[in-house]
């Protein structure tokens, strides 16, 4: 391999992040060069966070030599993508593995977002203070100057499961449902910043059970502005009625400009998507939001919530799947599931989240999963009539300007089935694992989510496998997961519809 490597600094498409970041990035691209250096090789920097797909094209497009992404926050795949696309070239993508700069979140997408167009790459990280000292990372890294790759084991993954007859039964119950009627996701936009992996269109789609009805996001202005003022009087006190906490105008969690006005405003949103999805007949829903939206409305994460709960204004006890950021990797296995819950007599109840930081707690690997909108009220207190242990606080401003709520708690311990769908070499794959929320002590949970984001909600799981083993294969930052134990069904239903299967854990296997 070339001495010389080039390290690019990827980027969100909002500058204030980026500059937020610069501190954690400059660190560790430090900590990159000099492990570099002390393998013999000659690092240089390509200037500047890569915050336009045009800037990937232009600064990344000419070189040959191996190049090292260094993630330390939320980027946009796609503005890496162009740049190398097409290219065989070594790329290595090096996250930092900390809680509240959270670069394995940006890695794991952008793993996802090279695969699904075939370019080869790597992928290591570290929660060392010192890079150089950590013998684990340097010899993953000494493997990928000698070979242009590093492989992990893959102990913990399968293709296959044992499937009772009981659970085939139920998986092709639900396959014939499909197969009488397709499943249709209304898409709201496009898939939000830049997430190339989680959007598969209908080529792809109908080969699955699925398509798609794509609006364009102007429509929820225009179809707000006909929601009459009564039906949003209602729907919020609807919402005060069933337990929602809004915390207005308080100064904790920088809630001062946080306005009941606000909330009605994403109320008239929730009304109007609600409207579209019965003039439309559609099943489930894909929501950008981000960026279309972000300066003319506040936040969508609380319509989302309510979507994703079975008690909601102008509700018929039943959900409407909602994957925020339009990301149709999460909504087309939270829609499975949710269809595999009904069809047992569960609650339909599915939850969508970022894989946001992993810390060790009894001897297991206990992921933060918190997304601001996609955790129904169901996850916080186990009620389908009720919403009470939901929190909307403000939305962080460092994005959101015109604020808007989220729809936050803490999830309630219980055993999950957890699933993802991704594109690899033109096939869909379907991640499938088994796992369980767990009940942090009070003072570590308090620690994990003041160090995050505490405006936004915490489900503390452990996935099944240990931390490793999601860090070198998963192939998303999000992920949907269930209460309840689906697996067997999910798994059949899966292969069934024609998807990939990849298994996650060991126990999975049967």
């Amino acid at each position: 391999m070339s001495k010389k490597v080039a390290i690019y600094w990827p980027g969100e498409y909002v500058s204030a992040p980026n500059e937020l970041a610069r501190p954690q990035v400059e660190e560790s691209t430090r900590q990159m060069e000099k492990a570099l250096r002390h393998l013999g090789l000659d690092p240089y920097r390509v200037e500047g966070f890569i915050d336009r797909p045009h800037k990937g094209i232009e600064k990344l497009g000419h070189i040959d030599d191996p190049m090292i992404g260094i993630y330390c926050h939320w980027v946009w795949g796609s503005h890496i993508v162009d740049g190398v696309a097409g290219k065989d070239s070594p790329l290595l993508l090096a996250s930092n593995f900390n809680r509240q700069w959270p670069g394995l979140v940006g890695m794991l997408n952008s793993c996802a977002c090279f695969d699904a167009v075939n370019r080869p790459y790597s992928r290591i990280w570290t929660e060392a203070p010192d890079w150089s000292e950590n013998d684990l990372f340097m010899s993953r890294l000494e493997e990928w100057t000698t070979t242009g790759r590093i492989r992990y084991p893959e102990n913990d993954l399968g293709f296959s499961a044992a499937i009772s007859p009981e659970a085939h039964a139920t998986a092709m119950e639900v396959a014939r449902e499909i197969r009488r009627r397709r499943i249709m996701i209304m898409m709201l936009g496009d898939t939000s910043q830049g997430m190339i992996n989680g959007y598969f269109g209908t080529r792809l789609l109908t080969r699955y059970g699925f398509t798609e009805n794509k609006i364009d996001q102007a429509w929820v202005l225009e179809w707000g502005q006909k929601i009459a003022e009564e039906r949003i009087d209602q729907a919020l006190q609807f919402v005060q009625d069933k337990g929602i906490t809004f915390h207005w105008q308080e100064e904790a969690l920088d809630c001062s400009d946080f306005t009941k006005e606000q909330s009605r405003e994403q109320l008239r949103d929730y009304l109007a998507v609600l409207d579209m999805i019965n003039e439309f007949k559609a099943d489930c829903l894909g929501w950008q939001f981000q960026l279309g939206l972000l300066g003319l409305r506040p936040a969508s994460d609380l319509a989302e919530g309510l979507f994703n709960s079975t008690c909601r204004p102008e509700g018929n006890g039943d959900t409407i799947v909602c994957a925020t950021e339009a990301d149709q990797g999460n909504v087309i296995p939270a829609e499975l599931l949710k269809r595999l819950l009904k069809q047992k007599d569960l609650n339909p109840s599915v939850f969508m989240h970022d894989t946001r930081w992993a810390g060790e707690h009894e001897g297991r690997t206990v992921w933060m999963l918190c997304n601001s909108g996609n955790s129904g009220a169901y996850a916080y207190n186990k009620d389908p009539d009720s919403l009470e242990g939901v929190h909307s606080y403000r939305q962080v401003r460092r994005k959101f300007g015109l604020g808007g709520g989220t729809f936050a708690g803490l999830g309630i311990p219980g055993e999950i089935t957890w699933a993802r769908t991704f594109l690899r070499n033109d096939e869909l794959w379907m991640d499938i694992g088994r796992g369980e929320i767990v009940d942090l002590p009070e003072d570590k949970r308090n620690e994990w989510w003041n160090g995050a984001t505490p405006q936004w909600p915490l489900l503390p799981a452990y996935l099944g496998v240990e931390r490793d083993t999601i860090m070198a294969h998963y192939m998303s930052n999000h992920i949907a997961l269930c209460y309840g134990d689906v697996f067997e069904e999910m798994v059949a239903l899966a292969q069934e519809m024609g998807f990939k299967v990849r298994i996650f854990g060991q126990k999975a296997n049967g």
